[in-house]
């Protein structure tokens, strides 16, 4: 079992945090009173999660309120309040109305963090057609499969990103009726084949109501890659905005009139059910940020909009540490109370780091485009474990478990034994299929429970720890080796900015683990550095699972949403093929 010194978590002593009692709110929960705690649409016909983001509150005193304040990579603001929000999205809304777009068609959005991506996305929701963002940073290939597989009905879309990555491939989508452009200065668009988003907007009525919405009725398609093959579209329904919002409320600790900055990219499912759905859902001011990752801009943006909670990925902290912690006290960010991270596991450095940057720790979380909300968390009124993934949300059964030869499924109760992560079916935003692959899906679940593909142990007081995915696990002279733990190391050493670990094939010992590194700034790469690191990592872990190989990289592979892409490495190292490698960041 991993050990790591226990962090105290700092509280703001004048909010008290909402999974105070992390026993006894787990004993009382249910889905049922989760539930209650959103509206649902007027006499009863059902949930949708436009109408629980944004159009219960955009009547009475919470009308004005800031829901989303854009910063423009320009030096633009501009505040959209929650009755302006409401507006615009019924704008929107009835625009797919008038072109003939019905009831589970799919809506893609190829944009940046641009106000126009979250009023489609919020419209769509209100309509019941189906959201389905993607990276603006794809090629034309990435988007060509995913227009394809989702049988894209309507396109919104810049006119520039349209003229380099769409009309040349328009003639392949037989599904694309509609492709609606936003002006890169908002000016008129007149190329063939493509209407004006904002004319539309301006000419469309600005009432709109919900027609009825069943919790099962489709509202999200989310790509993910699959290690191999085609991407996957992980479809989820209008109930999942009650895993949204009460995951918002225990795990990020949202609280009435937080501050919230979620820097993810809505092309990836954090961006969607935490960057739109759940800061809105809890009546939040959400920032929403154009520019890319910049440190000083980043710390700016915390300083000058009083963020109070602040959601983020691995890959940013490790940019962070790497210009180091002067840089960062130039600020004031005494009112940032609550700091998170997701994508891949944060390593321990990180979590310590953030003590001393920030003066409170990062507070890890996992979960999966599949599971549709967090699943596990570090929260804020407990200790944190670093490099610990934390502990199961209320309404959440995770185990440890081992599949035998037969396919039975069996589950490790002893701390400390590294199974597969599984979760038992049934919360809210759980995906309800892959796009048109009924296979692929049923692949997942097995002896009443949702296998995630991911190995990870569990520790005598509950918290979970994550060792790496199935696939990358090491086997060398008998030892299963989590990448995970081999990386954490590393970075701890002084010149190491980012650490990923492979099995390369070894006739003797099965497998050994090698480590590619990029290195700081300031620092070189040599033999002597090479020779400096094999040590450092042998004494700290042990001559059986340290690397025995170490490779420079100026940077690593990694997806648009910040995983390092272990897969990636490996096939390279052995000459594989590289598989589906359309979320490969440019």
């Amino acid at each position: 079992m991993p050990w790591n010194p226990i962090i105290k978590s700092r509280r703001d002593w004048e909010t008290i945090p909402n999974l105070h009692d992390y026993e006894a709110v787990r004993k009382g929960f249910s889905w049922e009173n989760a539930r209650a705690e959103l509206d649902g649409l007027p006499d009863g016909q059902g949930l949708n999660m436009a109408h629980e983001a944004v159009v219960r509150h955009a009547t009475g005193a919470q009308a004005q309120q800031t829901a989303i304040r854009w910063l423009g990579k320009n030096g633009q603001v501009e505040n959209y309040s929650y009755a302006r929000l409401d507006e615009l999205t019924n704008r929107f809304a009835n625009v797919l109305q008038t072109l003939g777009a019905i009831k589970g068609d799919r809506v893609f959005v190829l944009a940046g963090r641009i106000p126009e991506l979250y009023i489609t996305a919020l419209g769509t929701l209100k309509h019941r057609a189906v959201f389905c963002p993607l990276f603006s940073a794809f090629g034309p290939e990435p988007i060509r499969a995913r227009l394809t597989i989702g049988q894209a009905t309507v396109l919104v879309t810049t006119e520039s990103l349209y003229q380099r990555k769409v009309a040349g491939i328009r003639e392949t989508l037989p599904h694309l009726k509609h492709v609606l452009l936003i002006g890169d200065e908002q000016q008129s668009t007149d190329l063939p084949g493509t209407q004006n988003f904002h004319q539309l907007l301006e000419q469309a009525p600005s009432t709109y109501r919900i027609g009825p919405t069943d919790p099962e009725d489709a509202a999200l398609l989310h790509f993910t890659s699959g290690t191999t093959g085609t991407p996957k579209g992980a479809l989820h329904v209008h109930g999942a905005v009650v895993a949204h919002h009460i995951t918002g409320t225990l795990a990020l600790d949202f609280h009435p009139m937080d501050i919230f900055w979620c820097t993810a990219d809505p092309g990836w499912v954090t961006g969607t059910s935490y960057g739109i759905i759940a800061p809105l859902t809890n009546r939040l001011t959400s920032i929403v940020d154009e520019a890319d990752f910049e440190a000083e801009r980043w710390y700016g943006i915390l300083q000058d909009q009083r963020v109070s909670v602040w959601y983020t990925a691995p890959t940013a902290i490790r940019m962070m540490m790497k210009v180091g912690v002067a840089l960062v006290r130039k600020y004031d960010l005494r009112r940032l109370r609550f700091l998170a991270s997701v994508g891949e596991p944060l390593n321990p450095e990180a979590v310590v780091w953030g003590e001393q940057a920030f003066g409170r720790p990062f507070h890890d979380n996992w979960w999966q485009t599949e599971t549709g909300g967090i699943m596990i968390a570090n929260y804020a009124a407990m200790d944190v474990r670093p490099g610990s993934m934390g502990r199961p949300l209320p309404g959440i059964e995770a185990g440890i478990v081992k599949t035998t030869e037969s396919g039975e499924v069996e589950v490790l109760k002893e701390p400390g034994l590294q199974g597969e992560l599984a979760l038992r079916p049934g919360w809210p935003s759980m995906f309800r299929s892959y796009w048109n692959e009924p296979e692929r899906y049923k692949k997942c679940f097995a002896g009443g429970w949702y296998l995630t593909g991911d190995v990870a142990q569990k520790d005598a007081d509950g918290y979970f720890w994550f060792v790496g995915r199935a696939d990358d696990v090491i086997k060398t002279s008998g030892h299963l080796i989590g990448p995970f733990e081999v990386e954490s190391v590393l970075i701890e050493h002084k010149a190491v900015a980012e650490a990923a670990v492979i099995g390369k094939p070894d006739p003797v010992a099965m497998e050994i683990v090698k480590a590619f590194v990029s290195l700081k700034d300031g620092y070189e790469p040599s033999d002597a550095l090479r020779r400096e690191l094999l040590g450092f990592a042998r004494t700290r872990l042990g001559a059986a699972i340290a690397p025995k190989e170490i490779a420079f990289l100026p940077t690593l592979p990694k997806t648009r949403s910040g995983k390092i892409m272990r897969r990636l490495l490996k096939a390279r190292e052995l000459g594989l093929p590289e598989g589906d490698t359309s979320t490969l960041e440019a």
